[in-house]
């Protein structure tokens, strides 16, 4: 009897191939030949996954964008207190920023699609719909905060969650690129979102 494949399985290895190239060699260097090589499989079981090579990168960003997601529910459930605004946040906002070594090829291959969306509508079309749904998800952690009180009403969420994102992802550029370590990354969102919490103006670094 033939063995059954577990298709998905296999389509999240090839993603995580993927990522691992270009964090090692850059986006030109992701090739379905290497791509197979890296996953251990045949050419033949990359094209039973993915119709052309475009499939396969999107399916990689979006593999990354559902990790952040389940590692920052993870973090929380084994929070003391997820419940808490604080917690909530602090935590969605280390995961997004990738910070820690285990996301580091992840990192790497976040900035390598956002760069390369310019040249690819289908990536950019992705990568939008990814960056609202974080809108959204921050915006939504904000104002439970203010449910909670503890973050003052006169916050306004959707200009507040922008801004957070922000900072998330251009620490993680400034991480990978040496400038800081994630140590300092993450000491630079707690001085953000302290304040924040604590009802007064954020400051500035």
């Amino acid at each position: 009897m033939p063995r059954q494949v577990d298709y998905e399985e296999r389509r999240r290895r090839i993603a995580e191939s993927v990522c691992t190239l270009i964090a090692r060699s850059g986006m030109d260097a992701v090739s379905l030949r290497d791509v197979a090589a890296e996953a251990e499989v045949s050419m033949g079981a990359v094209q039973r996954c993915f119709r052309t090579k475009e499939d396969m990168l999107l399916f990689a960003l979006e593999h990354i964008s559902q990790g952040v997601t389940e590692r920052a529910n993870q973090r929380i459930a084994a929070a003391s207190d997820p419940r808490s605004a604080s917690t909530l946040l602090s935590h969605t906002l280390a995961e997004l920023a990738l910070l820690d070594e285990e996301s580091r090829t992840h990192a790497h291959a976040w900035l390598a699609f956002t760069a390369h969306a310019p040249a690819s509508a289908k990536l950019a079309a992705v990568l939008r719909d990814t960056y609202a749904k974080l809108d959204d998800l921050l915006c939504w952690l904000i104002r439970y905060g203010q449910d909670t009180r503890e973050i003052p009403p006169h916050i306004d969420p959707r200009r507040e969650a922008r801004t957070l994102l922000a900072l998330a992802e251009g620490l993680t550029v400034h991480v990978l690129a040496g400038h800081r370590t994630p140590a300092e990354a993450t000491a630079v969102l707690q001085r953000h979102t302290g304040p924040l919490l604590r009802h007064t103006a954020p400051g500035g670094d």
